[in-house]
């Protein structure tokens, strides 16, 4: 038990496999004599998933701390910037339904409630009202100029990019600079300790290959947390009704046709439709409940989407169907093995919860990464309690998006709004923010996997008005509001008028890079 962990061997490449790779090896000096040790096993015969193409503004601290630079970041991932979401027709089912959860703070945020003043302009959506953001997504604006440096931002922004091609290029990065091993076989078997460990993966080609930490990032197959160790999945299948998804990639007609600054959601009669603008292509793809549709009509709603946003039949590349089992396993860490990324859990593709859960995970555990197998129970330990109540965090956030909506077109929207299907912590939180807005008193742990604004966000563009308290609040003071309010039209002026086209700022970074801090 006082072994060492000088050895950690991932099992599986893709995204999660990569970041995790690319986190541990930069942190722990995988490339000098006396760091860390790190090899990825990645099969041949296993393609990935090649969806998973939004992620939050995290991803940026992310590929900063593992050393690439976002200029050949966004070369060679077909990358795009993402300010936020735009919710369409979520609340009804008509063409001027929607609103905006951007990725900067409501202006004065920090410094009174705003939703006090902006129930006074009730008539103007939420988002609109207190931030300078959605305007620049209608726009089509960049969150840079050409000046600002890499990383930083005028605007929070995140990335849309070619899963594939991320994997790619963290393999790459993690092999040529910073030391990690790769091996390209086949896992055959699992080879254990007396006591339970892992103390070997056995591979087609190379044989056995030890370690003294093993990471499974094999997808939803969860090789060694699910099928060697049989750690289940908890269902959230009462809850988040979504198990199927279709996903297209959808060339743009005009090539120089303006690229969408934000991931665009559009509710259909049962699930939702994605969006996601490359520089190349468009990501397009249809999440849906097979207890609602059956798997042709949702395809003809795809389609249909698909021809009324300017797509060509002929040009769609179709990839494999997806079977999503929504859930997660309270028990991610188990012995010497940890779970990331899908074999560790997935609700599905709503507001990009799984690459920023494969973030949170890769830096808590190169944070903590325990220095001696004794020291590894009671990482562990703290471990599974963080991503159990991340996960909770997560079903509750995504369950908000359909609790609130005015639909009642279909079983699927009806039943979404059943009381038996709400968690009992959502049903306590809306019971709370009928008198208060959501605050960092309801989201209380660090690096929570959603804050308390993009609470605000969901709530308000979907269409809750608070009640009014039988007392006032110096917080709640609509006149400060107001002072907000004219800040952030104001600061839309300015932006509107300062920052390129999204495109146009792409080209730049193409062609010319962008400077270093």
């Amino acid at each position: 038990m006082s072994q060492g962990v000088k050895h950690v061997v991932i099992l599986g490449g893709g995204s999660a496999g990569w970041l995790t790779a690319a986190v541990l090896a930069a942190d722990h000096q995988a490339s000098s004599a006396g760091g860390l040790k790190v090899t990825l096993i990645e099969s041949p015969d296993v393609a990935t998933i090649g969806v998973g193409e939004g992620t939050w503004p995290t991803m940026r601290d992310t590929l900063r701390r593992t050393g690439v630079t976002e200029t050949d970041f966004i070369r060679e991932c077909d990358g795009a910037f993402k300010q936020g979401s735009k919710f369409a027709r979520w609340r009804v089912d008509r063409d001027d339904d929607y609103y905006y959860h951007p990725f900067v703070l409501p202006q004065g945020y920090l410094e009174t409630n705003v939703v006090a003043g902006w129930m006074k302009h009730s008539q103007v959506p939420f988002g609109k009202l207190v931030s300078f953001q959605p305007h620049l997504c209608e726009a089509g604006k960049a969150p840079k100029q050409f000046s600002t440096p890499e990383w930083a931002a005028v605007a929070n922004y995140a990335y849309h990019l070619d899963a594939g091609k991320l994997g790619v290029f963290m393999r790459k990065h993690c092999v040529e600079r910073l030391g990690v091993r790769h091996v390209s076989d086949h896992m055959t078997g699992v080879n254990a300790h007396d006591n339970g460990d892992i103390a070997s993966l056995q591979t087609r080609d190379h044989g056995a290959i030890e370690g003294d930490l093993f990471i499974d990032c094999t997808g939803m197959r969860a090789l060694l947390i699910g099928q060697h160790y049989g750690i289940e999945i908890q269902s959230q299948k009462h809850v988040l009704f979504n198990d199927r998804a279709i996903a297209l990639q959808v060339p743009y007609a005009d090539p120089r046709q303006e690229i969408a600054c934000q991931t665009i959601s559009t509710a259909q009669s049962s699930g939702w439709v994605w969006d996601i603008g490359l520089q190349t292509r468009r990501g397009v793809g249809h999440v849906y409940s097979s207890t609602h549709t059956t798997d042709e009509a949702a395809a003809d709603e795809l389609l249909k989407y698909v021809k009324a946003t300017g797509g060509r039949e002929q040009d769609i590349y179709t990839l494999p169907k997806i079977t999503i089992r929504p859930g997660y396993r309270p028990k991610s860490w188990h012995r010497n093995c940890v779970a990331i990324g899908l074999s560790s859990g997935f609700m599905e593709p709503l507001e990009a919860s799984s690459l920023v859960l494969v973030e949170l995970a890769a830096g808590m555990l190169s944070d903590q990464l325990p220095a001696t197998r004794s020291d590894m129970d009671i990482v562990a330990a703290r471990y599974n309690d963080s991503f159990q109540y991340r996960w909770e965090r997560v079903v509750d956030f995504l369950k908000l998006h359909y609790v609130l909506t005015g639909r009642t077109d279909s079983d699927y929207w009806r039943d979404n709004c059943r009381p038996e299907s709400i968690p009992d912590r959502l049903k306590q939180l809306l019971q709370l923010w009928r008198h208060q807005p959501p605050s960092r008193h309801d989201l209380y742990r660090i690096e929570e996997v959603f804050p308390s604004a993009s609470y605000q966000y969901i709530l308000y563009g979907m269409g809750f008005h608070p009640e009014q308290r039988p007392t006032t609040r110096r917080m709640d003071d609509p006149a400060q509001a107001e002072g907000y309010f004219r800040e952030a039209a104001e600061l839309t002026r300015k932006m509107l008028a300062a920052l390129p086209g999204h495109r146009e700022m792409l080209d730049h970074v193409m062609t010319r890079g962008m400077s270093k801090i």
